[in-house]
């Protein structure tokens, strides 16, 4: 399990890739070919303009809020295989690691929703360390927008060096 020391609080606040709006984000992903998105509203954008992403994770939370029943149900709605799991705010269980990993190894099988009792607040991290080289992931950063990051060796070692302080 990794648990996110105060001292890394304020970095993880600086994006990880591309920062976008929503506009950006739709036109740079046209041509993507597997999308993970980390964070409801972010996957409820993506589904909402017609882009199904290949993994989805979400904790139906809205900046640490419930939110609107039609993102819920809009999400809910997404035709994916369902993964639940515990993860706390500031943490990345091994249950959420290898539901991200099995969610990723079994790809060929369809979407994967994974569903979060807790948050999701780090599991972009995850995301984009286990993506196969493939994958663009895409996660909010609250009050700045959307990070884009595609799952290159370069970006998967920057985040084993954040996951190595933790």
């Amino acid at each position: 399990m990794f648990v996110l020391p105060n001292d890394l609080r304020d970095a993880l606040k600086e994006p990880l890739g591309r920062l976008v709006d929503e506009q950006e984000l739709l036109k740079l992903i046209s041509h993507e070919e597997y999308i993970v998105s980390v964070g409801d509203l972010v996957t409820f954008t993506l589904l909402n303009n017609g882009v199904k992403p290949g993994v989805c994770i979400v904790d139906y939370i809205l900046k640490r809020k419930d939110y609107a029943l039609d993102m819920k149900e809009k999400i809910k709605g997404f035709d994916a295989k369902q993964i639940n799991v515990k993860n706390p705010p500031g943490t990345i269980t091994d249950e959420l690691w290898n539901a991200i990993e099995l969610a990723f190894k079994k790809r060929v099988e369809g979407p994967f929703r994974i569903e979060i009792d807790g948050e999701e607040d780090l599991a972009a991290l995850a995301a984009i360390f286990l993506a196969p080289s493939d994958a663009t992931v895409i996660y909010g950063l609250p009050n700045k927008g959307v990070v884009v990051v595609k799952a290159t060796t370069a970006h998967k070692r920057k985040v084993k060096e954040i996951l190595d302080r933790m």
